[in-house]
């Protein structure tokens, strides 16, 4: 976990010392409507959601949060892009891809990182008994990318395109879906990208012995391709039951915001991420590893002069 300096809190507020002071504790509570786009029904991007908007409204009343429905990270951005929503949850590859206006994106969107919440892991589930010891192994079999227009779908294309296997044929389902398929042996393999351990696979490895598949060693290909997004990451042994730890690539989650966000309300609703952040905890998306000194190393995504206001006067 990155530290947060002296000298790097400076060179923050140096961002934004040539902007008026946000509205904080001493000046006008901000108001408004806003609307977070989260994910899909009964996800963890979507509870977590929930959560920060209901804590957003009772610390400020006059801030309303509405919460929309999603498949996850592309559609998020596409939204924010489009101005129909104002806030979003995203991995970090697809915030960067948006900024940069590349692959998913036909051209620049206008985003601005609130915060680095917590580090998704990319899970590749078989049933114990498969042969699938690698990505590599997946060619010609039925496999589930996620949700399109998610960000597992995103990675998950990228493994598979690191490991010369052509996606063409994939189905893109959500993890329920994909649960469901592998349960019934209409899939041999998904990906899902998401906090460990996730209910749905734990649930699923209660009734079916699964495993999972190591991908940690396609780390340095992809980052080599697409930046400092991806790390190898170790899954803990016994997180669904495997013997072994399983070695595979994570990727942070962000909050985000349309980069023209008033910096009152962008440094408002930074306050509450992390004066609330025990209240933010749900079962795949621990709230409770949300720290300031982690919260800034968005990468390529610049954070918001609003949220940069708030680290500042919490380390300055």
């Amino acid at each position: 976990m990155p530290s947060l300096s002296r000298r790097a809190v400076l060179a923050l507020g140096a961002g934004v010392l040539g902007t008026a002071v946000p509205a904080g504790c001493s000046g006008p509570a901000p108001r408004g409507e806003l609307r977070l786009a989260a994910g899909p029904e009964g996800g963890p991007y979507e509870a977590f959601g929930r959560r920060l908007a209901a804590e957003i409204h009772a610390a400020y009343g006059g801030l309303a949060v509405e919460v929309i429905g999603t498949a996850a990270s592309v559609q998020n951005l596409l939204l924010l892009g489009g101005r129909e929503a104002e806030l979003g949850l995203t991995l970090a590859d697809s915030a960067a891809d948006a900024v940069a206006g590349r692959f998913s994106f036909d051209r620049p969107v206008a985003v601005s990182a609130i915060a680095r919440l917590y580090l998704n892991q990319l899970h590749l589930v078989v049933p114990a008994g498969s042969p699938v010891g690698s990505a590599e192994q997946l060619l010609g079999r039925a496999v589930s990318l996620g949700a399109a227009g998610s960000g597992t779908s995103v990675v998950a294309e990228r493994v598979l395109a690191a490991a010369g296997v052509d996606a063409g044929g994939a189905r893109r389902l959500g993890l329920p879906e994909s649960v469901a398929a592998l349960r019934s042996g209409a899939l041999e393999a998904f990906f899902w990208s998401g906090g460990v351990p996730t209910r749905a696979i734990t649930e699923l490895a209660a009734d079916l012995p699964i495993r999972l598949v190591p991908l940690g060693g396609l780390a340095p290909a992809l980052r080599q391709t697409y930046g400092p997004v991806y790390e190898s990451v170790s899954i803990p042994a016994g997180a669904y039951g495997q013997r072994e730890p399983t070695t595979t690539l994570g990727t942070p989650s962000y909050l985000v915001c349309r980069a023209e966000l008033a910096a009152a309300t962008v440094r408002a609703v930074t306050e509450v991420l992390f004066r609330r952040r025990e209240r933010l905890q749900v079962p795949d998306a621990p709230g409770s590893r949300l720290d300031e000194r982690y919260a800034i190393g968005t990468g390529t995504v610049p954070l918001h002069p609003g949220a940069q206001a708030y680290y500042r006067s919490v380390h300055g």
